[in-house]
């Protein structure tokens, strides 16, 4: 395995990727085109994860670009989940009644190729709501007591300072119905050294309950470095869920899935969301199907605890929600005869265990 000097500058350009043996010089023009379009960097601690050479490495994968998305398949939208039709104030998703995503930057410490905001995030676009902004956005929160628990997403909320978040965190905290405040990042994989003590330290607040959803979708990437990263955080008080994305040629499979989860779980990071690939532009050649992704999930269930099984998830388009998608375990078989039911009037039903076996329930006496 390759090992990069941690210290080292995160890669922005493709010539760079080309430089260090991270993708072919003959696709570097092609590479070029979509730098140009879509946001790149690939921090030391996860180009040194990747396996120079190999272009179906799951790491390079998710993170060195490809001329793939180039090509955008019918359906796919910029804005895949329908953000905008649900931003009553910019900064503001007010999809769900009882919480709101509050997209603070629109910068990463990694560009992730599937990245259903990708249109919206990286240089070049408006990297952080203007003052203003923040404090109207503050405003619609203030002005919604429905509002229980606030997302801070965007972009990455762990790119900002510590200072910056800590008054984020006290400004949320302030508001009298706001209980949860629950912070989606991918930095203590991608940039584990930024998750320092002084971070930590502003993830806490009097009057509010932290969560961390930490995205992973590799066991590859919590490494040692990563793995300190979040027990700081949960030795904290702090706890943490994760998210994943089911993504072709990277987790597609259930040994991989299965050893991402158990990671998960040994880190004292409970698996919430598994999430079929969104329909961003260019993205195509990482989506699986919707039935591959019920079987692995009946695959999953065979083979781990319930404390490792996330729930499959898809975001309708449009806005529309999330909404589970795995399998379905139970349907109808059939119902008593008429004596029976005058005892048991239920209906019976097919119940499918863990091995692929059918059994009736309720028995039969």
């Amino acid at each position: 395995m390759n090992r990069i000097n941690r210290r080292s500058a995160t890669l922005r350009r493709p010539a760079e990727l080309v430089a260090r043996g991270l993708a072919p010089p003959a696709d570097l023009a092609d590479l070029e085109s979509v730098a140009a379009r879509y946001a790149v960097a690939v921090t030391a601690d996860m180009a040194a994860l990747i396996e120079p050479g190999d272009p179906g490495d799951p790491i390079a994968r998710q993170f060195i670009p490809s001329a793939e998305e180039l090509v955008a398949q019918p359906g796919e939208s910029a804005d895949p989940i329908g953000d905008h039709a649900h931003s009553p104030v910019a900064g503001i998703v007010h999809r769900y009644p009882d919480r709101v995503l509050f997209k603070l930057v629109h910068i990463c410490a990694v560009y992730c190729r599937f990245c259903f905001r990708r249109e919206m995030v990286g240089p070049g676009k408006a990297t952080a709501l203007s003052q203003a902004a923040y404090r109207n956005a503050l405003g619609y929160i203030r002005a919604h007591p429905e509002i229980w628990e606030v997302i801070l997403t965007g972009g990455d909320p762990l790119m900002l300072s510590p200072r910056r978040l800590a008054r984020v965190m006290a400004d949320l905290a302030a508001i009298d119905h706001v209980r949860i405040v629950r912070i989606h990042t991918r930095v203590p994989v991608a940039d584990p050294a930024r998750v320092s003590g002084e971070m930590i330290a502003a993830l806490r607040v009097e009057g509010a309950t932290t969560w961390v959803a930490l995205h992973a979708n590799h066991a590859r990437e919590l490494t040692d470095q990563s793995r300190a990263a979040c027990a700081g955080i949960i030795d904290a008080g702090i706890p943490m869920v994760s998210q994943s994305v089911l993504l072709r040629g990277v987790n597609d499979d259930a040994a991989t899935l299965e050893a991402l989860m158990r990671a998960f779980v040994e880190c004292r990071i409970k698996p919430y969301y598994l999430h079929h690939g969104d329909l961003a532009p260019g993205t195509a050649h990482l989506r699986t199907t919707l039935a591959q992704g019920q079987q692995l999930m009946r695959d999953l269930r065979g083979r781990v605890s319930g404390l490792c099984q996330p729930d499959y998830v898809l975001d309708i388009p449009g806005g529309r929600g999330k909404a589970p998608v795995g399998p379905n375990y139970l349907s109808p078989a059939d119902t008593f005869s008429q004596g029976q039911q005058q005892q048991r009037p239920e209906l019976r039903y097919r119940v499918v265990d863990y091995c692929g076996d059918v059994h009736l329930y309720p028995p039969m006496s």
